[in-house]
């Protein structure tokens, strides 16, 4: 019972001990050289810097709070830095982007959430708060994005689906070699991703393995989405439907009562519980009015 009792002890002690000495490990980030060497292509001013705050202030706020402040959430571990703070300030812009596009632990990932522009405007906002910052610009041509085509075809006997991936350039096809690319089916609320993020092989090519019970319409049509993300040519999203789902039969949110539904189809039991308290505020108020009324009569 004893030494039970003991190791017990020593295995909290242990635990706290780690986790006094992984907590400032936490905080740092172990990034690539290819991406702490990335730039942005959208150049740093005082209008991408303002819509940089919006984006900041919807997505990051709650937890980084205002730079400079010194208001972030601090019961969070690790507490989230400033992101006018020194050492945020001394990482490279692609860093920074790294750090937006994979999160970590209670940071999420906003690779999918934002997009691109909007992932550097946000980096131009914190990129304000650093009077000594000088921005090296990207050589990526952001107009080069429209160049870029991806198609979709599905192998049923594999159940894989190959995704191509070209730019058409004046001197003639270029197969995009070592982009990244994201494969995503439309559900009601978002997108479900598609196996893991794969890069292009020299043939711009990237085989995905499908889901054989992923459910379709009616008829088994799935919307795909094709995210690509080269050095040169940007970022830049592609959909197409394919007849490669379960054929589902269901109905849609809009056809049963439900909550989120319109008017004319809300729920019987929340009809009725909003009327009934509708109409007893409204029996407050004439009942106090009724009172007050009957008060003054008697002077």
């Amino acid at each position: 019972m004893i030494r039970n009792y003991i190791h017990l002890k020593i295995s909290i002690l242990l635990l706290f001990t780690a986790l006094f000495y992984l907590q400032p490990l936490a905080q740092n980030w172990d990034v690539p050289a290819d991406k702490k060497a990335k730039n942005s292509f959208i150049k740093f001013d005082a209008s991408s810097a303002k819509e940089g705050e919006i984006i900041y202030t919807k997505n990051c706020q709650s937890c980084h709070g205002n730079p400079g402040k010194g208001n972030s959430l601090k019961t969070l571990k690790p507490v989230p830095p400033d992101m006018s703070s020194l050492k945020t300030q001394a990482l490279t812009d692609g860093e920074l982007f790294y750090i937006l596009n994979t999160g970590r632990m209670i940071m999420p990932s906003f690779k999918n959430i934002l997009s691109e522009n909007e992932r550097w405007k946000t980096i131009s906002y914190i990129r304000s708060f650093n009077k000594n910052y000088v921005q090296v610009l990207s050589k990526t041509d952001p107009t080069k994005s429209t160049l870029v085509k991806a198609t979709m075809v599905f192998d049923s006997l594999t159940s894989k689906l190959k995704v191509k991936v070209i730019a058409n350039e004046k001197s003639g096809i270029v197969s995009l070699k070592d982009a990244e690319v994201l494969l995503f089916a439309k559900r009601y609320f978002g997108r479900l991703q598609i196996d893991k993020t794969l890069r292009t092989n020299n043939d711009g090519l990237a085989i995905f393995n499908f889901k054989k019970d992923l459910p379709g319409d009616k008829t088994g049509n799935v919307d795909l989405i094709v995210k690509v993300n080269d050095e040169v040519y940007g970022e830049t999203e592609f959909t197409d439907k394919l007849k490669i789902g379960v054929p589902t039969d269901k109905p849609s949110l809009t056809e049963k009562r439900a909550i989120w539904n319109v008017l004319a189809k809300i729920p019987i039991w929340l009809m009725i519980i909003y009327t009934s308290g509708v109409l007893f505020v409204g029996a407050c108020f004439l009942y106090i009015f009724f009172g007050l009324y009957k008060f003054s009569k008697l002077k």
